[in-house]
């Protein structure tokens, strides 16, 4: 379970997290070369989502890119991520959560069901030792994936996704199974095997066009700094050099770089504060490769003072814009909200009409998200499956339906949702 965020001494309530609970998240990236090459390298004939005024699906062509406040495909057509985390594969069964109860395929089917078009996998760097052993997997159900391992894993989980039209992004979302890192390293995870780690799942990947990029690190925070010039603390420089390493051997790559926790004497969600990239921006070789994250909970999660606001939810656009909304406002780069969610998504409670309000703001400004999470098990988020792993959430699917662009070939399977 990951301890709570520090505390800090401003006029913003302390920025609290996620435990465990939410922590479970997180699935792995290594392994994919092994799936592309099963498929037979290039994935180009496969249909990704690219968004239209309709808000319906049309074909992703190619490698994509930057342009202002945009992703673009290589035909110049805007491209919206609408996507879901789904989880497991940085925790100890190195395999994504719910493969103890489903088929993979018929998981990721139901996710193309629900009208997802990306998925975010988190990993841990530990997923790739020779010694981490994936189990809770049904292997009756799942036949194909016995004896591999998590590398192997994830070969077969990109595929899948892939195979079924939808984009992935991987996240490093912890060096081990015991919880996540406020730097990109750690005593038992270094900087180098950080970007080697990458460079490797850049070089195995770069046959795949639906395998769009690097989330590089999960929710900076603490002594993560943004453009001090510290080597050993400044996470712009470290996105930097990450960026560059993995697009040495993949220049396709979109590299999403998460704000870090605080700014001046203000602090906000871990991995939710982008004002520094406003003064120091990230500066790469492949200069339209970089996209913003943030992440973003709601009361649920910790009951932040502006969930307390005499105006709320009216006060939140503005906080969203001054923390992270600006950059695609201001047409400077784009922004993936890559974490967001919460067990009430009905009514009126504070964190049902938060969810909502948010929705609304990432429609109104076209602005890409990857909701958490798929996954039931998520302890204070919960997820868009309910606890038998099969069952979607009606509230939630109404809720991500007001803002998605659907593949084109996804139909809607309103039978399998209960209340």
């Amino acid at each position: 379970m990951n301890s709570p965020m520090e505390n800090h001494t401003d006029q913003a309530t302390p920025a609290k997290r996620r435990g465990l609970t939410r922590r479970h998240l997180v699935l792995g990236a290594a392994g994919a070369a092994v799936a592309i090459a099963a498929i037979g390298g290039t994935v180009t004939a496969l249909t990704a989502n690219n968004a239209d005024a309709s808000g319906k699906g049309s074909p992703v062509s190619g490698a994509l890119h930057t342009k202002g406040g945009d992703i673009v495909d290589a035909s110049g057509k805007k491209v919206v991520l609408t996507g879901v985390n789904w989880f497991g594969m940085e925790t100890g069964t190195f395999a994504p959560h719910g493969l103890w109860k489903r088929n993979l395929d018929s998981m990721v089917q139901q996710m193309v069901d629900t009208g997802f078009n990306t998925v975010r996998l988190p990993y841990s760097n530990e997923l790739f030792d020779a010694k981490s052993k994936p189990n809770g997997i049904d292997f009756k159900q799942n036949p194909e994936l016995k004896g591999l391992n998590g590398q192997q894993i994830m070969d077969k989980v990109v595929q899948s996704i892939t195979q079924h039209g939808m984009m992935v992004i991987l996240d490093q979302h912890r060096p081990d199974q015991w919880g996540q890192s406020e730097l990109w390293y750690t005593d038992k995870v270094s900087e180098s095997k950080w970007l080697s780690d990458w460079k490797t799942l850049a070089a195995r990947y770069k046959n795949n066009d639906k395998v769009i990029g690097a989330d590089l690190h999960n929710e900076p925070r603490g002594q993560a700094t943004w453009g001090d010039g510290n080597p050993k603390t400044d996470w712009k420089m470290a996105a930097e050099k990450a960026g560059d390493t993995i697009h040495s051997v993949n220049k396709n790559w979109l590299v999403f770089v998460e704000g870090n926790d605080k700014y001046k004497d203000e602090s906000t969600w871990w991995g939710g504060e982008l004002r520094g990239a406003k003064d120091h921006p990230v500066k790469l070789k492949e200069a339209d490769k970089v996209v913003y994250s943030a992440h973003d909970y709601g009361p649920g999660v910790y009951n932040q003072n502006w969930f307390m606001d005499k105006s709320f939810p009216n006060n939140m656009p503005a906080f969203w814009d001054k923390h992270w909304g600006f950059m695609k406002k201001s047409n400077t780069a784009p922004v993936l909200l890559g974490e967001f969610g919460g067990k009430k998504s009905t009514g009126n409670s504070t964190e049902a009409v938060w969810q909502k309000s948010l929705m609304q703001y990432l429609k109104k400004n076209s602005i890409s998200y990857t909701y958490w999470s798929w996954n039931p098990d998520s302890g204070d988020t919960g997820g868009v499956l309910k606890d038998d792993w099969t069952t979607v959430d009606h509230g939630k699917q109404a809720l991500v339906s007001t803002y998605q662009t659907p593949l084109p070939q996804a139909k809607k399977t309103a039978g399998q949702a209960s209340q």
